[in-house]
C-alpha cells in the first residue's frame, strides 16, 4: 500500500459520542423512514414511487402490463441507490438481519429492471426506451448509474454479497461498449459516474472502469458545443435546457485548463472528486494541478463560513468570487457533501490540513444542519440568515425555507446525508503501509489494514480533549491540528513529534498513548472586506462549530443584536435539552432600540446592554419558525 487511502468501511467501529449518536439516528430513524418514502407509505411525505418504478421496469422487460408507468424525476433511481449505500454503511457498523433482507429484496427488483444488454434506468426503460443516450445533458442516465455503482461497492464491502456488484459490472460494461467501443460522443450532463467508476476500479481491478472514467474527464469541454449540437438533434427535452450555458455545465474548456469553478455546485464538486481520483491513480500532474486550482477557487473566494458552497439559487450554482450573501444563500446540502468527497480525495494525493479543515467545517455545520434532529425533516437549502415573512415567501427568498420539509420531489439531499454520516469513518481516517491518518476526531476503534489498531476517546466537538491508544501494531500516527487551534494546542506523548502541513506525526507502538488538548475557547471570525454586507460583522465559533442566533432565545428579535469585541471572556455555557443537549453560548451584547412606527426616521437608535444567546448552526430551526442569523454587527 503506497498511497494513502480511506480505510475500508468495516475498519471503523464507533463508540459513544457525537458521531455515534448521529449514526444511531441514521440507523434507527432515517433509514427506516426513507425506506417507507421509497415505498410511498411515509405519512405526509411527497410521493416517491422509486420502488414502483423498478417494479414497473421489470414488468415491462418481462413483457407484462405496466399500469401506472414511470413517476418522478428523471433521476429518481438514484434515491434507491443512495438508500442502499446508507444501509450498507450502517450494516457495517450495526448488523441487522431485517435491514439486510430489505436491501436484498430491493436489489432483486433492480436486477429484474436491468436490460439483457446491461442497461439500467427505469425512466428510459418504462417511458422512453428509444431515447436512450440521446440526452446526456438532462437525462441523468450516467448519474443514476454512478450512484448505483457506489451502492454496489458499498454493499459488497459491508456484506460480501456481490449480486448488485455483478449487476453494475454488466452496466459498466454496457456503458464502456457505448462510449468507448462504439465511440458515442459526449460526456455526463451531471457528473458522478466518474468517481463511481473509480470506486469500481479500485474494488474490482477492472481496467475498463479506469479507462472509462478517464475518458469522460478527457473529453469534457474539448467539444464545448456538444450539448448545443445534441439539443439540436432532438425534438424533446426534460426541463427545457438548451445547452448554451457552458459554465453551468462545466464544459467551457477542457478540464485541465480550468481556472475558476463555476456552474452547478454539486455537479462541480462531484466532477472534481472524479478528477482527483483519476489524477491520483494515474499520476496525471496537469489534472492534479487543475484540482488544486479549483480547490483554491472554491475555498479562497467562494466558501461560506459554514462549509456551504453554491451561493445562488439560479442554477443551484457558484456565482462569482466573494458573492456570499447570507439571506439568499443556496448552499445545497449535497454540495457540502460533495465538497467533503473532493477534500478526501485531495488528501489521498497530498496530506495537508487545508483539505481536512474544510471537510470538518462542512460536516459539522452545513451537512448536519440539513437534518432535523428527529431525523424526519430535511433542508435542501442552508441559508445563514432567515427572517419569517420574507424567507420562503418573497420571490427572491422562496428557496430559503425557515423550516425543514418532510421530503422533496427532488429528494437527493436526505439519502445523501444518510450515506455520508453512516460512512464518516472513511473520512475521519485513512492509512498507508505504515501510517494511520486521523483527519476528524471520531471516537471509536480503527483496525487499519497496515496492522495498527487505535482507539480514539473524545466527546468532540463538545469538548476538545482527544486521547489515542494504540492497542496493536506499530507505525506512525498522523493527527490533524485544526487551523483554529494551530497556535494553541498541547500534546502528551512518550515519543517526540514532528509537524508538517497541519499534521503532527508521532511514532507509536502497542500500548502507546497520545493525548491532545485543543484550544477550548469560543472565538470570533471576521470576513474579508471583499465580501459585500459582511464588513463590520463577525461570526461566533467554538471549535469546528459555527454558531447562530435564533429569535427563540433572543426575545424574537436577532436583527437588532450587536456583538461586542470585549466580551468573549464573559461567555457562559449551557446545554439545551430541546436541542439534544447541544452546547449553547450566552455572551454580553448590545441591542439597538428604535421607534418602529415609521419605515424611516431621523430619530437616533438607543443602544442597551443585553445578553445574546447562540446555538450551534447545525441545531437551528428545530424549535419552530423564528429568526436566525450567523453574522452580526460588532462594535
Amino acid at each position: 500500500m503506497k498511497k494513502q487511502r480511506q480505510i475500508p468501511i468495516k475498519s471503523y467501529t464507533p463508540e459513544s459520542g457525537f458521531i455515534a449518536d448521529y449514526q444511531r439516528l441514521v440507523k434507527e430513524t432515517i433509514i427506516p423512514y426513507q425506506y417507507d418514502v421509497l415505498h410511498d407509505r411515509a405519512e405526509g411525505a411527497a410521493k416517491s414511487h422509486v420502488v414502483a418504478n423498478f417494479v414497473n421496469a421489470g414488468r415491462k422487460l418481462a413483457g407484462l402490463d405496466v399500469a401506472d408507468g414511470f413517476y418522478g424525476m428523471v433521476f429518481q433511481d438514484s434515491d434507491a441507490a443512495k438508500w442502499i449505500e446508507a444501509a450498507a454503511y450502517s450494516l457495517s457498523i450495526i448488523p441487522d438481519e431485517e435491514l439486510e433482507k430489505q436491501v436484498d429484496e430491493l436489489i432483486d427488483l433492480i436486477e429484474k429492471a436491468q436490460d439483457p444488454n446491461g442497461y439500467l434506468n427505469t425512466y428510459f426503460t418504462i417511458k422512453d426506451e428509444e431515447k436512450r443516450w440521446t440526452n446526456l445533458l438532462e437525462g441523468h442516465e450516467l448519474y443514476c448509474a454512478g450512484h448505483m455503482m457506489e451502492a454496489a461497492c458499498a454493499y459488497f464491502e459491508a456484506t460480501g454479497k456481490d449480486r448488485l456488484l455483478r449487476v453494475m459490472q454488466r452496466n459498466a460494461a454496457h456503458i464502456y461498449q457505448v462510449f468507448i467501443e462504439q465511440e458515442h460522443p459526449g460526456y455526463p450532463g451531471h457528473p458522478e459516474v466518474e468517481l463511481a467508476l473509480m470506486k469500481m476500479y479500485r474494488l474490482t481491478g477492472d481496467e475498463k472502469c479506469l479507462e472509462l472514467a478517464r475518458h469522460f474527464i478527457d473529453v469534457r469541454g474539448v467539444d464545448k458545443d456538444y450539448y448545443r449540437e445534441e439539443r439540436a438533434k432532438r425534438s424533446w427535452s426534460v426541463w427545457g435546457s438548451d445547452g448554451e450555458d457552458d459554465h453551468y455545465q462545466q464544459s467551457s474548456v477542457p478540464l485541465r485548463e480550468m481556472k475558476d469553478v463555476r456552474g452547478h455546485a454539486v455537479r462541480a464538486v462531484y466532477l472534481l472528486t472524479g478528477m482527483a481520483d483519476v489524477a491520483t491513480e494515474t499520476g496525471d500532474e496537469r489534472l492534479l494541478q487543475a484540482c488544486r486550482t479549483m480547490w483554491d477557487s472554491i475555498c479562497d473566494r467562494q466558501l461560506y463560513i459554514t462549509g456551504g458552497i453554491g451561493s445562488t439559487v439560479h442554477g443551484e450554482a457558484f456565482s462569482v468570487d466573494y458573492d456570499l450573501p447570507s439571506d439568499t444563500a443556496y448552499n445545497e446540502t449535497c454540495a457540502s457533501i460533495g465538497l467533503m468527497f473532493f477534500a478526501s480525495r485531495m488528501l489521498e494525493y497530498e496530506m495537508d490540513s487545508r483539505y481536512s479543515d474544510v471537510m470538518e467545517r462542512a460536516f459539522y455545520n452545513t451537512v448536519l444542519a440539513g437534518i432535523q434532529q428527529d431525523g424526519r425533516r430535511f433542508f435542501y437549502v442552508n441559508p445563514l440568515e432567515v427572517v419569517p415573512g420574507i424567507s420562503g415567501i418573497a420571490k427572491t427568498h422562496k428557496h430559503t425555507l425557515p423550516q425543514r420539509p418532510g421530503w422533496y420531489d427532488c429528494a437527493c439531499c436526505p439519502p445523501n446525508a444518510a450515506r455520508l454520516i453512516s460512512s464518516i469513518g472513511k473520512y475521519a481516517y485513512s492509512e498507508n503501509h505504515d501510517t494511520l491518518f486521523c483527519h476528524l476526531y471520531a471516537a471509536g476503534v480503527v483496525k487499519a489494514e497496515n496492522g495498527m489498531t487505535v482507539r480514539c476517546e473524545t466527546t468532540y466537538p463538545n469538548s476538545f480533549d482527544i486521547r489515542y491508544t494504540v492497542t496493536e501494531g506499530a507505525g506512525e500516527l498522523a493527527i490533524r491540528i485544526p487551523s483554529w487551534s494551530i497556535s494553541d494546542f498541547q500534546i502528551r506523548s512518550e515519543a517526540p513529534y514532528r509537524m508538517d502541513k497541519g499534521y503532527v506525526y508521532i511514532h507509536v507502538r502497542t500500548g502507546a498513548t497520545v493525548e491532545i488538548k485543543l484550544h477550548d475557547k469560543p472565538y470570533l471570525v471576521y470576513a474579508s472586506n471583499k465580501v459585500p454586507k459582511l464588513t463590520g460583522q463577525a461570526a461566533l465559533c467554538y471549535g469546528p462549530l459555527v454558531y447562530c442566533f435564533e429569535g427563540k432565545d433572543n426575545a424574537d428579535d436577532v436583527l437588532s443584536l450587536i456583538l461586542r469585541n470585549d466580551t468573549l471572556e464573559q461567555i457562559t455555557y449551557a446545554k439545551n435539552a430541546q436541542l439534544k443537549d447541544a452546547l449553547c453560548i450566552a455572551l454580553p451584547a448590545i441591542r439597538s432600540v428604535k421607534n418602529e412606527s415609521t419605515l424611516y426616521s431621523m430619530e437616533k437608535p438607543v443602544y442597551t446592554d443585553c445578553v445574546a444567546k447562540a446555538v450551534p448552526y447545525y441545531a437551528w430551526g428545530n424549535r419552530g419558525e423564528n429568526q436566525m442569523r450567523v453574522w452580526l454587527p460588532i462594535r
